[in-house]
């Protein structure tokens, strides 16, 4: 393959949260697919890309090998959705359409052979066999397979999550980077979000309509000004304890209603991060819940990323859902940046 140029394709590109982590390593993006069209907007204005509106289950191995320019080293990376992985799931269905989807992403490689593969997931899927029938694949086809459990704070990330990262070449050996952070490094929810503008429940920063915070009850805000950095509601005065939370199946269920701490990580941002009662995603001392600009910085998204065109399209759950399913912008910087050191060293 030589110096060929290089070409990536993003299966499953959400907001370009992948996409905008493997172009700052220096990878060029060709192409994003995704079936949600909420998702072009902020893919589009944020990257030198095409946004394609398919659902990949109806993608051709042909249709892929047209985006990409000629005589380019072929790159497939994607997040296949994870709810069905995910111990956040409320419940496991394995008729879950979303489980044929890494499937999908298999045909595909088949039919592409491109050079190299990266896939990111939730850890759980190592456990299950469409996992392992997807290594199986790769193997059978010739690649060399590494995957490792990414733990996000140690690449720079302010927020405890754990990644698995797949990474698949035909060239030769390659591997994640070593971690680039120690824990007396890790970024803190203080070096990410503190420097932005106060905000009172329900209030938009008018300069950034993203900074936007949801209102809260006043029994919520009763909650949160009771509740302190790193607790949780055992901390509250009788009164505004939950009746579940006083019954014995509730009471060990301490995730929720809880404010961040400044100087460590955030806990890991799901698409609802932006209610103050649905995880630990109170504001370490502002009495709401984190913003969906700070959600979007935690995710390790540029300030200025913009995921929508004005202010009337800014919806808590629709970019919420982007945010929190993305993959953070710095995990993908780290695995462009693996795909490069590979390629180098295969040239030497």
């Amino acid at each position: 393959m030589g110096n060929s140029p290089l070409a990536a394709i993003d299966l499953f590109c959400g907001a370009g949260g992948l996409t905008h982590g493997l172009v700052k390593a220096g990878i060029p993006v060709v192409a994003g697919i995704d079936l949600d069209p909420s998702c072009r907007f902020p893919f589009e204005a944020n990257n030198k890309a095409k946004f394609v509106l398919r659902d990949v289950a109806d993608v051709t191995s042909e249709d892929l090998i047209a985006l990409y320019p000629e005589g380019v080293t072929r790159i497939l990376v994607g997040c296949a959705p994870c709810q069905p992985f995910s111990r956040y799931s409320q419940r496991r269905n394995q008729r879950d359409q979303k489980w044929g989807l890494l499937e999908h992403f298999s045909r595909l490689v088949s039919g592409v052979r491109p050079a190299v593969v990266s896939m990111e997931n939730v850890p759980g899927l190592e456990r299950e066999d469409v996992f392992r029938d997807f290594t199986k694949l790769l193997h059978s086809l010739e690649y060399d397979v590494s995957y490792t459990k990414a733990f996000c704070p140690a690449y720079g990330i302010p927020q405890h999550r754990t990644r698995l990262v797949l990474l698949a070449s035909t060239i030769g050996k390659i591997e994640l980077l070593s971690a680039t952070h120690r824990p007396h490094r890790y970024r803190s929810v203080a070096q990410a979000i503190s420097q932005l503008p106060r905000l009172a429940r329900g209030e938009a920063d008018p300069r950034d309509p993203l900074h936007r915070a949801c209102k809260l009850s006043h029994r919520n805000l009763e909650r949160i000004r009771a509740s302190k950095p790193g607790g949780h509601w055992r901390d509250w005065p009788a009164h505004l304890v939950n009746a579940c939370h006083r019954e014995e199946s509730g009471k060990n269920y301490v995730s929720v209603y809880g404010r961040m701490e400044w100087g460590i990580p955030s806990p890991t941002i799901t698409t609802q991060f932006f209610g103050f009662g649905n995880g630990r995603f109170g504001h370490p001392d502002q009495d709401r819940a984190i913003s969906l600009r700070e959600g979007a910085i935690l995710q390790s998204f540029p300030r200025k990323y913009r995921f929508c065109s004005n202010k009337a399209d800014v919806s808590f759950a629709v970019l919420g859902r982007m945010i929190g399913n993305a993959v953070p912008v710095r995990l993908g910087r780290v695995i462009g940046k693996s795909i490069l050191k590979h390629l180098a060293e295969s040239h030497d």
